[in-house]
């Protein structure tokens, strides 16, 4: 395999995610006045908000969010070195190599670390605990709504962190603990999938009793959670415990509020500027105080789009995938609008080319504005067609998926009802490409259907056997381990680490 330290080192420093030996090593952002903080309605609103900034981090640190929602995949090709050691392991899904314990700024560390979401969590806990503590006299606007909303949106980050954690490490700890600094967790064990999925949907159902659809802030309608956010996030947790029945009933729910509605496949990008009209639930950073300097964007764009990559894009899409799997109909709208230099060996995706740029002294640096999308309306409607073709309601699931094909100029799917749910996931492979759900949807389509497309032409990444053993949990980083002994390594990678 090729190697490119010297960029990986310099990618690192671009990067500016670091870690250190303390398991969590992002203080709460009100801990600094625990015992005065809550006081006043802009005190909460500020707690609240900085959940949605922890949550941010871990979720950009080393990549996360698409490290593992979509490199490990059939989308990305293995021909080409993708620019960093770490990130050729991540995507043939080799999660096993050794990495030093001084090395924390290292990408394959920091996919493997879930300390990073425990800042999250321990901030919503901190919320959950206070909140209350806030007079009803020193709120600006109605108190009742205005509280419910902030405790609503604390079990929403609660239960999607735990959520998020799950479908990457299956079992991890579950903290209840309200503390004003750093979290100790060497006495922690992890919990098994099943509870820490119990707890998300436990969160989860909580936050919809509290949440409107209404936010408390129309300026953060999108990135600050509301009804329509739960239930999107409870939809997910059904689907990945295969409870498609309820994943009917919460996506139905959403569905049928009216409270969002498609955005024009002709002006496919703009959906991730942010705030579209199809927007349900959203990682903010599409500002210049949130904008980041190395984004999914840095790997996945070249000019014209991005000026300072005058050669191929650094993480080469898979051609075999992209236009024999997924893309076969080139009059697609979201090809034709996504997409630029498709029929070349070096097609790109544009859905991150919301950037501008900055400079340093002589040095011109790209700012990437575009907002993580997390949920959107396509992805529940093709979430619900998902659970209709489940459970052999094809009529449903059809007239569902034909919507989403209608939307990008296509005509009615033609494939068999004993091969719906297949059509489906490939069907949000071409609608959430490169969005962070590949490779979850992957994983339901092998427990479901005994499906495995992880790789493409030749290359597995993850056999049916290995499926079949738990290699798409990751591991857990050893340094992890040696920071607490009772944490067990996951199952399949506890004889491979290195």
């Amino acid at each position: 395999m090729k190697k490119s330290y010297i960029f990986f080192a310099a990618l690192a420093v671009t990067l500016c995610l670091t870690a250190c030996n303390k398991f969590l090593d992002e203080e709460p952002i009100s801990s600094k006045s625990s015992e005065t903080f809550w006081e006043t309605e802009k005190d909460g609103n500020s707690a609240v908000a900085s959940m949605y900034a922890l949550l941010r981090q871990g979720m950009n640190n080393g990549l996360f969010h698409y490290a593992h929602g979509d490199l490990p995949t059939d989308i990305f090709s293995s021909d080409r070195d993708l620019g960093g050691e770490d990130f050729n392991y991540i995507q043939d899904a080799d999660w096993s190599i050794a990495i030093p314990a001084a090395s924390t700024w290292r990408v394959m560390m920091r996919n493997r670390r879930f300390d990073h979401f425990y800042s999250a969590i321990v901030q919503a806990n901190n919320c959950l605990a206070n909140l209350p503590r806030i007079p009803a006299a020193n709120f600006d606007t109605e108190y009742e709504t205005s509280i419910r909303h902030f405790i609503g949106e604390a079990y929403f980050v609660r239960a999607f962190a735990y959520f998020y954690m799950a479908r990457v490490w299956g079992g991890v700890p579950i903290v209840s603990d309200q503390v004003s600094t750093g979290l100790d967790m060497t006495n922690y064990q992890r919990a098994s999938a099943e509870d820490v999925l119990n707890k998300a949907l436990e969160d989860a159902l909580t936050a919809k009793s509290y949440l409107g659809w209404d936010n408390v802030s129309t300026v953060d309608k999108h990135v600050r959670a509301n009804k329509g956010a739960a239930l999107a996030l409870l939809a997910h947790i059904y689907a990945w415990k295969a409870d498609y029945a309820n994943c009917e009933l919460a996506a139905k729910e959403l569905m049928n509020s009216n409270y969002y509605s498609y955005a024009s496949r002709t002006t496919y990008t703009d959906i991730f500027k942010g705030n579209s009209t199809e927007g349900i639930f959203e990682i903010a950073q599409n500002s210049s105080t949130e904008a980041a300097a190395a984004m999914i964007g840095s790997f996945t764009l070249k000019t014209p789009y991005l000026t300072t990559n005058t050669g191929n894009a650094l993480w080469p899409l898979d051609t075999l995938t992209l236009r024999q799997t997924l893309f076969t109909d080139r009059s697609d709208l979201r090809v034709q609008h996504g997409f630029d230099f498709f029929d070349t060996g070096d097609p790109i995706c544009l859905k991150y080319k919301n950037l501008s740029y900055t400079s340093s002294g002589t040095a011109v640096m790209p700012l990437y504005m575009s907002n993580i999308i997390v949920f959107r309306l396509s992805d529940i409607a093709l979430l619900l067609a998902e659970a209709h073709a489940y459970q052999g309601e094809y009529s449903a699931a059809r007239d569902l998926l034909n919507r989403i094909r209608g939307l990008a100029g296509l005509g009615s799917s033609t494939v068999a009802n004993a091969d719906l749910f297949e059509a489906v996931i490939n069907e949000r492979g071409k609608e959430l490409f490169l969005e962070g759900h590949r490779f979850y949807d992957l994983v339901r389509l092998a427990k479901i259907k005994g499906v495995y497309r992880f790789g493409s032409g030749g290359s597995a990444k993850i056999s049916s056997s290995e499926f079949q053993q738990g290699k798409y949990y990751w591991p857990i980083d050893p340094l992890l381990i040696s920071n607490n002994p009772l944490f067990a390594q996951t199952a399949y990678w506890s004889s491979e680490m290195q």
